[in-house]
């Protein structure tokens, strides 16, 4: 017994301990903003990297969620809701939810673990060290353009999933489930607002800032040689997707039941 609360107080300082570092780093991070223009090049690769790395799985992954999503709502909308609202359910279930948490936890995975075993990998062979004894800040060079990349080019990427997904969806519609192009545009038209798309870009922003800052943490917190690069690189994974799917629900209600209600 003393064991079991020993392990869950450890387990609670130890979160504690990470949140107050990762706030520092953040904070760090925030304060190198008057770099970004000197750092320009740095965050233009970034973002290369984010953008066109994630293309081909963002295409696949949108265009199936769009055609299950178009199956699933046509079988819950069979002998009760007339096909005419398929549009309307298809386009909001993407734009506020399925668009923004999918690509937050596909892409996002990839990103995380790109920056965790990458900057971890710098950690453990001592050049983040090397770095700093040449005078070069690694939060500047190493930090700020991931961090960049990832705030900017997650709502980038999640509005390529947005309209793939509502294609994928017009396509198995149309082709496979018996609704008229007609009545698909149609139902892609009724009840349409620009909140919906903003909503779900704003919680991508917030999943892009997550994303971004539980790589670069875990990864300039790197220790133990390769074991400690694999541990950091499950561990900033495991916390970015967890995060984002906290930080979903926190976001819903906030802007879809506060802001957007008024």
């Amino acid at each position: 017994m003393i064991a079991f609360f020993h392990t869950i107080g450890s387990s609670v300082l130890t979160g504690l301990v990470n949140a107050g570092r990762g706030a520092m780093l953040f904070r760090a991070i925030i304060l190198q903003f008057p770099k970004i223009w000197r750092r320009r090049r740095e965050i233009g690769e970034q973002m290369h990297i984010v953008a066109m790395g994630s293309l081909p799985l963002v295409l696949v992954t949108s265009i199936f969620v769009g055609a299950v999503t178009a199956v699933q709502a046509v079988y819950q909308m069979q002998a009760m809701v007339p096909l005419k609202f398929l549009g309307v359910m298809i386009s909001k279930t993407v734009f506020i939810e399925l668009g923004p948490v999918l690509m937050a936890l596909v892409v996002g995975s990839r990103l995380c673990a790109n920056y965790a075993a990458e900057l971890g990998t710098m950690k453990v062979t001592e050049q983040i060290d090397a770095m700093s004894i040449m005078a070069i800040d690694p939060v500047a060079y190493l930090a700020l353009p991931r961090f960049l990349a990832a705030l900017l080019m997650i709502p980038v990427v999640t509005i390529i999933c947005d309209g793939v997904a509502i294609f994928g969806a017009y396509l198995v519609s149309v082709m496979t489930l018996d609704v008229t192009s007609s009545v698909f545009i149609e139902g892609l038209r009724m009840f349409y607002r620009h909140s919906d798309i903003l909503g779900g870009l704003a919680k991508s922003v917030v999943f892009g800032a997550i994303i971004g800052m539980s790589g670069i943490y875990f990864g300039f917190n790197t220790q133990g040689g390769a074991e400690g690069v694999g541990r950091s690189t499950m561990t900033a994974v495991v916390g970015s997707a967890l995060s984002v799917l906290v930080a979903d629900y926190l976001l819903a209600i906030v802007i879809f039941q506060i802001i957007l209600q008024k």
